[in-house]
């Protein structure tokens, strides 16, 4: 039977029957804010300077808005995990096709040489130095230390748009930037069993018996090896649909969203629904599209409509940070938690980085820039949004409020830092081939 709407005082009406989200009375202001906040994701990275980078002034206008006294409140990050997981979700996806359609080196041991090393080796001792940290400095049990590494461990291709490789039409003639796009892309999903290990050791216990070879078998094994399967099927039909098939000039304009969303959705949904892991799916399928018609001018048109949709993503999540800061989301924070990001962004990354380019093929100057911007962001929300959502972790908000600083330090340090450290790179790469 439904309920008569007069019964409730207008201000206690709420959206979508969600008891902690916005009033409706707040809906057109926010319809506004949404409008104002997608407008300026179009202009500000154009606006933006080598000194304020699009993501911090996202970030800063997010804080200054919840600042003011307007009475809106964010959703709990703990009790409410669905807004930030799919947000997060959606936001990380789109910069994984982005980020898949620039590679133009095929997948080979080869090629992708220091890549495999940052997958092998940095992330796992990423998540064991930083499970330790959140174990032995903030007393968090086993379950939530491990969870704090897993979620840390991959870095960001969302925020990392000033270190990832050149747009498709252009060459791919830097290492690092290859490495680190390669990186970002594959990491954000290959996180993901260690996230299931997390939630496994919190509700099964530690005893290794009980989940190990599941582990193993289902989370290791099969949802990585299907996810890239279903990644290279998607690719492949897409780019049989749009290479392959006749298609008018005006027809393959109008195509430009719905290929490229389709690109972004489709393997997701695909993997997702087969049980394994979708970002993974999502930047494979992005690779292969990539490598049929490599030179193909609809490749920089389905680039550049993900990346404008991937502003946009950029634009509401930073601006969320930034209201989530200054709505007390850190005033969990204790100096033991400062210490702990700290060391994260400025040791443990760069160490582990360090130790897994040692001896490869890279010239030092540029192993020390691979291992330093392991930039950390969006990504590291969503696994923890999720994790949440599938389990009642203890210490729950001092992990949301570890993460989110954590995000912030990166934003300032990496973003204001990488845009000079990759312009001199370039240089001393283009005077080298030069000389040579």
């Amino acid at each position: 039977m439904l309920t008569k709407l007069e019964n409730y005082p207008a201000q206690d009406l709420l959206i979508h029957g969600n008891p902690a989200f916005f009033h409706v009375d707040s809906y057109d202001p926010l319809l506004l804010l949404a409008a104002v906040v997608v407008l300026a994701a179009a202009l500000v990275p154009r606006l933006s300077s080598k000194y304020l980078t699009a993501p911090l002034l996202f970030m800063l206008a997010g804080a200054a808005v919840f600042q003011l006294p307007l009475g809106w409140r964010l959703p709990d990050l703990v009790q409410e995990t669905w807004w930030p997981l799919r947000l997060t979700e959606l936001g990380v996806i789109i910069a994984l096709t982005a980020a898949g359609l620039k590679i133009n080196k095929p997948f080979s041991w080869k090629a992708w040489q220091t890549s495999w090393r940052l997958l092998a080796i940095t992330m796992l001792l990423t998540i064991a130095a930083v499970a330790w940290l959140g174990w032995w400095m903030l007393g968090l049990v086993p379950a939530s230390a491990l969870l704090l590494g897993a979620a840390i461990a991959p870095t960001d291709p969302v925020l990392a748009a000033d270190v990832e490789t050149t747009a498709p039409v252009e060459p791919d003639t830097s290492s690092t930037r290859i490495a680190l796009t390669t990186e970002a892309g594959l990491n954000d999903g290959l996180a993901f069993p260690f996230i299931h290990l997390a939630i496994a050791v919190l509700l099964v216990g530690p005893d290794l018996g009980a989940w190990l070879a599941g582990w193993l078998i289902m989370d290791v094994l099969y949802k990585i090896f299907a996810a890239i399967a279903i990644g290279i099927l998607s690719g492949w039909l897409l780019g049989q649909v749009v290479f392959r098939l006749p298609v008018t000039d005006n027809l393959a304009r109008t195509m430009t969203g719905s290929i490229a969303l389709s690109l972004t959705l489709l393997p997701y949904a695909l993997a997702q629904m087969a049980g394994s892991y979708g970002f993974v799916a999502v930047f494979v399928a992005a690779c292969v599209f990539r490598q049929q018609e490599s030179q193909h001018q609809y490749q920089q048109v389905l680039h550049d409509f993900s990346e404008e949709m991937e502003h946009v993503l950029v634009a509401v999540l930073m601006f969320l940070i930034g209201a989530y800061v200054a709505s007390g989301v850190l005033n969990a924070l204790s100096w033991a938690m400062v210490a702990v990001a700290l060391a994260t962004v400025f040791i443990v990354r760069p160490l582990a980085g360090l130790a897994a380019l040692a001896g490869g093929s890279l010239p030092k100057e540029e192993q020390l820039v691979v291992a330093f911007y392991g930039i950390r962001g969006i990504g590291s929300l969503y696994y923890l949004a999720y994790a949440c959502n599938h389990a009642n972790f203890p210490q729950a908000r001092t992990l949301w409020a570890l993460l989110i600083l954590i995000v912030v330090i990166s934003v300032l340090v990496h973003g204001l830092t990488a845009p000079h450290v990759m312009a001199v790179l370039d240089k001393r790469r283009a005077a080298r081939s030069i000389g040579s």
